[in-house]
């Protein structure tokens, strides 16, 4: 299956991250700039309920004590709709913000350059962003292949 490039590359390290507000599961709204002053994964996901994206949220799940020890945010964002979002928590235990790219479509994933503007939904884009709002990390792994989450374990 072919896969469109997106049309801007993606954020890179040492850039200021994109802002955003969009409702997380519960339609409660997530802004990216209330949250400075702590440490924030994005993680962009294509499709609620697909086997990769299942594996790969379920195990940012088993990593979340970890990751609150190193005092590390999780926001997975997708261009599933709100309602959507929540269903996939819930049946997934997912107590972390599931961020909803839903409208304007893929505005988030597209200010990050991960927007599959051809499938409709988010590439798997990894973003660490330091306190200052800073990226301090970026890794665009293609949509068919899980990608290595453990890095955010790693200083």
């Amino acid at each position: 299956m072919p896969v469109a490039k997106p049309p801007t590359e993606p954020v890179v390290a040492g850039a200021v991250a994109p802002d955003f507000r969009a409702p997380n599961q519960h339609g409660q709204e997530i802004r990216l700039s209330a949250l400075r002053g702590r440490r924030v994964a994005l993680v962009f996901y294509p499709w609620a309920f697909s086997s990769i994206c299942t594996s790969e949220l379920s195990e940012l799940r088993d990593l979340a004590p970890r990751l609150a020890d190193r005092e590390l945010t999780v926001l997975a964002l997708s261009c599933d709709a709100m309602f959507t979002l929540r269903a996939y928590a819930d049946t997934e235990g997912l107590a972390f913000d599931l961020v909803s790219d839903w409208w304007p479509h893929g505005r988030i994933a597209q200010a990050y350059g991960v927007f599959d503007a051809e499938l409709g939904c988010a590439r798997r884009g990894t973003f660490l962003i330091e306190a200052d709002g800073t990226v301090v990390s970026a890794t665009v792994t293609p949509i068919g292949e899980r990608r290595d989450l453990s890095a955010l374990l790693l200083d």
